[in-house]
């Protein structure tokens, strides 16, 4: 029974004043226990302004909208588990310079592009949402962080460009894709804008750092990116998921000879240290991975990496 139902009895006479206040406070006790169980959690504060729930991680300062009924966004993922990312988020940092140019593709909600705005202030952030409710929550976190270095781009990256069918599950805005990766029920079919960053990035300055976590889709930006990363020569942090990847009938290797090919090396993350990685296997646990080229990159290769 939730408040509303339980004051509609109330207001009803179905129940007396101290039945009601007793129901009631029954439901009001969980604030306290979240004041005790966020001591322990990278959340730092839980707020309700006006109909929004709002939660702030407690090590950057970063404000997140959430959103009902979508449980993996990085704050309840924080809740859940302590932190969200940190150890990669934390190398990331580690391999990016003030000023970089940096690319959030699949922007999500913009847990990324506004901790990347607040940690390099110089520096921009184009942030790649197509999905159009998800773009508008990340305008709207972007709006309360009062970032001013990230340019929202209402659109995907693949490799060709058009109107293309997402499939997006309200409930798991992060495993919107080109793929219906779930076949839910509560899975959505969305016509979205999609251009290759070969052809965005054509009268853009030099893009320095690239995030991809497309579910899946990621060797179709990056085929879609071939003459940037030849041009560039971008460190790149993407996900490679076994089980997304198979939607598109590729398999993560397939990413890694793409990049060995443009004389990148793949790395693993292995505490606060690259990991030099070559192949996927069945027993691969890790699913994020760093592509440095092996020239350009050979100083923070040599910094970051285990000897």
């Amino acid at each position: 029974m939730n408040l509303n139902s339980i004051k509609t009895k109330f207001e009803n006479k179905q129940i007396d004043k101290w039945t009601y206040i007793d129901e009631m406070y029954s439901q009001h006790e969980i604030l306290f226990d979240y004041c005790d169980f966020i001591k322990n959690t990278n959340i730092s504060k839980i707020e309700i302004i006006d109909g929004d729930l709002i939660m702030t991680f407690r090590d950057s300062g970063v404000k997140f909208i959430c959103t009902r009924n979508d449980k993996r966004l990085a704050p309840f993922d924080t809740l859940n588990f302590g932190r969200y990312e940190a150890e990669e988020l934390q190398m990331q940092k580690n391999l990016i310079d003030a000023g970089f140019n940096i690319l959030d593709i699949g922007g999500n909600y913009g847990w990324y592009a506004i901790h990347m705005a607040k940690s390099f202030p110089e520096s921009t952030i184009y942030s790649f949402e197509p999905i159009p409710n998800t773009y508008n929550h990340l305008l709207k976190n972007l709006s309360l962080n009062e970032v001013k270095n990230v340019l929202a781009q209402p659109f995907g990256l693949s490799d060709s460009e058009g109107s293309f069918v997402f499939y997006y599950d309200p409930s798991l805005s992060v495993n919107a894709s080109l793929k219906n990766l779930t076949d839910k029920e509560t899975v959505e079919g969305v016509n979205c804008k999609v251009s290759t960053l070969d052809i965005w990035s054509a009268d853009k300055k030099k893009i320095d750092f690239i995030k991809c976590d497309v579910e899946g889709a990621e060797l179709l930006v990056f085929k879609g990116a071939i003459e940037t990363i030849k041009r560039d020569k971008p460190i790149v942090f993407s996900e490679m998921l076994r089980k997304w990847t198979s939607k598109f009938n590729y398999h993560p290797n397939d990413i890694i000879n793409h990049f060995k090919s443009l004389d990148y090396q793949a790395f693993s993350l292995d505490g606060e240290h690259l990991k030099p990685f070559d192949l996927v296997t069945e027993e691969t646990t890790e699913t994020n991975y760093f592509f440095l080229h092996q020239e350009a990159h050979q100083d923070k290769i040599k910094k970051f990496s285990q000897n």
